[in-house]
């Protein structure tokens, strides 16, 4: 790893998991820059916001350009900004389907496109995108959402043979539900049949998505490109 500490670059740090993302990476140590297009209330030393909307091209760039001024490098990109419904596909809007598309798949095809440039000098990343067990579950109601975190597994896993050659590996981390704002409008008697489901019968926490990011970053998982975890037990 390069020297003078590890530079992460985390998306959607104003709530839910990439807040607590952004506080974990922060406490340990790591220069951490989140992005939303919302502030974020993170007083951190360590820390800075920078206001992007990931489905913008240019502002995508303008992000990753100012964290490289700053600290001349990126090691660790967290893909963590989603949005998701749950609508049977009949009462499903254009424009919510427009909304999923552009922020899940969009979204993090700029940030790994734009920071795969940045890590490529050094010859050395770390790219982690959020995935979802709504994938292999086929939850009922989240066809599109669903939709756009395959196409993240496929679209990683073909990212991470394009850029073993720098040096910087790609992977998905496939989250159950935690209890955050995409779940609130959800029924609780919903939520349930999810969790009977699993083989692990509750809800995840934000403790163990980082457990699985962890991993993947570490130096010593310079061998690990291309791989899905789903969290849960689901397979």
């Amino acid at each position: 790893m390069p020297d003078n500490g590890p530079v992460i670059l985390i998306t959607g740090t104003s709530k839910g998991i990439g807040h607590y993302l952004a506080r974990y990476y922060a406490g340990k140590g790591l220069s951490t820059v989140g992005c939303s297009r919302r502030p974020c209330d993170l007083q951190l030393h360590n820390y800075q916001h920078i206001l992007a909307d990931v489905t913008d091209e240019e502002q995508v760039r303008r992000l990753v350009r100012s964290v490289e001024r700053q600290y001349q490098r990126l090691d660790i990109l967290i893909n963590n900004a989603g949005t998701a419904s749950m609508n049977h596909v009949l009462f499903t809007p254009r424009d919510t389907v427009r909304r999923i598309l552009e922020t899940n798949v969009v979204g993090t095809f700029l940030l790994c496109r734009e920071a795969a440039r940045v890590m490529r000098k050094r010859r050395y990343g770390r790219i982690v995108n959020i995935g979802t067990v709504a994938v292999p579950m086929r939850i009922e109601g989240e066809s599109i959402y669903a939709a756009s975190k395959s196409a993240i597994v496929t679209f990683t896993q073909i990212l991470a043979r394009e850029l073993a050659p720098f040096n910087i590996t790609c992977n998905v981390v496939g989250p159950t539900p935690v209890e955050t704002d995409l779940i609130k409008s959800v029924p609780p008697e919903k939520i349930q049949r999810i969790v009977d489901a699993m083989p692990i019968k509750r809800l995840g926490t934000f403790a163990d998505i980082s457990n699985v990011i962890d991993f993947f970053i570490r130096e010593e998982s310079d061998y690990i490109t291309g791989q899905v975890i789903y969290l849960g037990g689901v397979q």
